[in-house]
């Protein structure tokens, strides 16, 4: 039995992620269909719309495969907008290469934003290294000190900002909007929400976009790499998230009216 400090699923599938949402025909030639197209530029509209509204807008990448998808959709259609990514100094080093292979890749600069180290080092003095472990509520004020507080700094001076998050994802996810207001008072753009996971991968491998390789050993939704693992043939995507959690628990905190991203 695997405790819930152990990173393997008590089962491990050698096949890709990707491979387990799409059909071997999609897999072997991947095309971007006429309703997915349509799709990306209902998109791409909404970003546009978004800086024509509110000129100052941001995105904030969590560098998973809808991530890939709008980092694609802004640095080729809508530029202006500008992209962050939270390091939270618990990360995979596959997430950080691949945040390197973006860089290359487009031959433009993400902003890295990182944790107040003081921070940091009181949360650890009073909960330990791994405190995140140990209940639900160390865990979520560990993603509020890494994610939250490093966000709500990163984002002063937006009048915006984009998400990947998508309707399938959960139940809370699957109650958004597309232009919605957050807790910080910004507008919150969702371009991505009425997208399936099919189709975020088949626009991934079709346009040939670098992705974590963590996905190609069957990790759906990739956070920190402590509270992160492969997932099983048939599991709900972030059931590799906080797996020592329930449900309703696996979030973290960005996002109005869930408990925690």
């Amino acid at each position: 039995m695997h405790s819930r400090y152990d990173a393997r699923p008590a089962l491990q599938d050698a096949r890709p992620y990707h491979a387990a949402v799409m059909l071997p025909a999609a897999l072997k030639a991947p095309q971007i269909h006429p309703e997915l197209a349509a799709k990306a530029r209902h998109s791409v509209q909404w970003l546009r719309d978004a800086v024509r509204d509110h000129v100052k807008v941001v995105y904030s990448s969590s560098l998973g495969p809808e991530a890939v998808v709008l980092t694609d959709l802004i640095w080729t259609e809508v530029p202006g907008i500008d992209i962050l990514t939270l390091d939270t100094g618990r990360l995979p080093q596959e997430t950080l290469e691949l945040l390197a292979r973006q860089e290359a890749f487009y031959g433009r600069r993400v902003r890295v934003v990182v944790p107040a180290a003081a921070d940091v080092e009181k949360y650890v003095a009073a909960h330990g290294i791994n405190g995140f472990y140990h209940s639900v509520e160390e865990r979520q004020y560990c993603c509020h000190v890494r994610k939250v507080l490093p966000f709500r700094r990163a984002i002063q001076g937006y009048a915006a900002w984009v998400t990947g998050v998508r309707r399938e994802q959960s139940v809370n996810r699957a109650q958004g909007a597309v232009i919605d207001k957050d807790q910080y008072g910004l507008a919150k753009i969702s371009p991505l929400l009425d997208w399936t996971e099919a189709e975020v991968w088949t626009w991934i491998l079709a346009k040939g976009l670098p992705y974590n390789v963590l996905h190609d050993r069957h990790y759906a939704s990739i956070g920190c790499a402590p509270c992160t693992r492969a997932i099983l043939p048939g599991q709900d995507q972030r059931a590799g998230r906080w797996w020592w959690e329930t449900d309703d628990t696996r979030e973290c905190g960005l996002h109005p009216g869930e408990p925690a991203r």
